[in-house]
């Protein structure tokens, strides 16, 4: 490139933050599960507030999009069988349409490793 003497080059450089609209990546498609195990008055609350706080958290987070929250009432975790919200939930992760799944505790999710793992 030629430069003529009344011309000054100044290169680009990237700021920190900045982001250019060709280089933005996706947001996270983020899904939350929520499963109480009996029908009690105190877990329905839990049950409840569990749906409350993650359909929050998701939505807060710019990074994320919301991908909906999937929740069993009244279901027990040893196996996957009985719980349809849970299934759905699957389905949808192996569609493609859910990249990150957040959940109160591991057994909130399975009880059953092989579930938690499972292809």
């Amino acid at each position: 490139m030629a430069v003529s003497k009344n011309v000054t080059v100044i290169p680009a450089i990237r700021r920190v933050g900045y982001i250019n609209n060709s280089e933005s990546k996706p947001k996270t498609r983020v899904a939350a599960y929520c499963r109480v195990s009996t029908d009690s008055d105190e877990q329905a609350s839990s049950y409840e507030v569990q749906i409350a706080h993650y359909t929050d958290f998701i939505k807060k987070n710019s990074e994320w999009e919301f991908a909906g929250i999937f929740a069993d009432d009244g279901i027990t975790g040893t196996n996957t069988k009985k719980r349809e919200e849970f299934n759905r939930m699957i389905e949808e992760c192996m569609a493609g349409n859910i990249d990150m799944i957040i959940t109160k505790s591991i057994s909130r999710f399975a009880r059953n490793t092989l579930d938690c793992v499972r292809p």
